[in-house]
């Protein structure tokens, strides 16, 4: 065994995360973890795990339980396709009969990547396999000195051959916990902890000043902003929405009318769309083609990872029913809090008089 891996384990023994899921060996409740802290902070995943092992124990649980619950229980989380992902995967593990602990068997899970497979497979099965995610490309980065691009091809490689040649056999679910937490919090990407590294006298980056440079980040996406006006369309205690479909953002969740769509059955509750806003005049009262709309919020900034959302938000509550557009559905306003929504809706709520 390398010094380098026995001074991580070491210092996961003394300073290692306390988590819930590091208390059992339960490959459910393992798996469960996994997919919440995909692209998810710890302080917030807890709380998610916590309450899906309260109100789904067991796979079979999760399994029995319909995609709008699961949906409703990740509100808030973001990444929706992790939960339709997790909803798919538990009906894969019920009918396999048990839940798969070969690597094979546990990639062959819907939402389940070599990353994820390594970490349950490890942690739960004691399977040889090395994490390979941000914190562990830090670590390595820094301390071997390693200038490849992340994201690149050849640091995907390369850096997944370093990691399983430093995982002990005897011990690879604490070695690739200890990896993560010692990124997390002790390399941290910001003014990392070097006075107090346990690492420091081999540390090559370090060594060379170069901690701040290193790993090499690969440049960043461009962040896309989109713009949805939502008009909250509130008729004799029932209000409008519908289900996204597929191909877009929060696929499966349920959102308010969308200002574009057309509506008939009021004189004055036509909503233009935002080609014959940009015709209207140049006032605040130009923006709105119907007197029964009421904005209620303008400018509202919503930050997805990838995404910039800038919504306007109205209420309209007409004189006469309206007829709803194609795959809208009139619910009581008092059911809402049954349908899985979008975070950026829950905020928008919070506006309504």
């Amino acid at each position: 065994m390398s010094s380098f891996t026995e001074t991580i384990l070491a210092w996961y023994d003394a300073c290692g995360r306390d988590l819930p899921w590091r208390r059992t060996r339960d490959p459910y409740a393992i798996w469960l973890s996994e997919i919440i802290l995909q692209q998810t902070r710890i302080a917030q995943g807890r709380a998610y795990w916590e309450r899906f092992m309260a109100a789904f124990p067991s796979v079979e649980a999760l399994s029995a339980a319909s995609e709008d619950e699961v949906l409703r229980l990740w509100q808030g989380l973001g990444y929706y396709s992790r939960a339709r992902n997790l909803h798919a995967a538990a009906r894969q593990i019920v009918a396999l009969g048990h839940f798969p602990d070969t690597l094979e068997g546990i990639r062959a899970l819907k939402g389940v990547g070599d990353y994820t497979a390594a970490a349950i497979g490890s942690i739960a099965f004691g399977l040889p396999a090395a994490v390979v995610d941000g914190n562990v490309y830090r670590v390595l980065a820094r301390h071997f000195g390693i200038a490849t691009p992340v994201g690149s091809t050849a640091a995907r490689k390369g850096f997944t051959a370093l990691a399983q040649s430093l995982l002990p056999p005897d011990r690879p679910g604490d070695f690739n916990q200890g990896m993560m937490d010692f990124g997390a919090l002790q390399c941290t990407p910001a003014a990392p902890a070097c006075l107090l590294c346990p690492l420091t006298a081999s540390c090559a980056a370090l060594a060379a000043g170069a901690t701040e440079r290193l790993p090499v980040m690969q440049k960043a996406a461009a962040v896309q902003t989109r713009r949805f006006d939502y008009i909250y369309l509130r008729w004799q205690g029932r209000i409008a929405i519908r289900r996204r479909g597929p191909g877009d953002i929060w696929t499966g969740l349920w959102e308010p009318l969308v200002r574009g769509e057309a509506v008939a059955g009021s004189t004055e509750g036509v909503i233009c769309s935002r080609e014959a806003k940009k015709t209207a005049a140049g006032s605040a009262e130009g923006l709105i083609c119907s007197r029964e709309l009421r904005l209620l919020k303008a400018g509202v900034k919503h930050q997805l990872t990838h995404r910039t959302l800038l919504v306007d938000f109205y209420l309209w509550e007409p004189a006469q029913e309206p007829v709803l557009p194609e795959g809208y559905i009139w619910i009581d306003e008092a059911e809402l809090d049954r349908y899985a929504k979008p975070r950026l809706f829950e905020l928008l709520i919070a506006e309504l008089p």
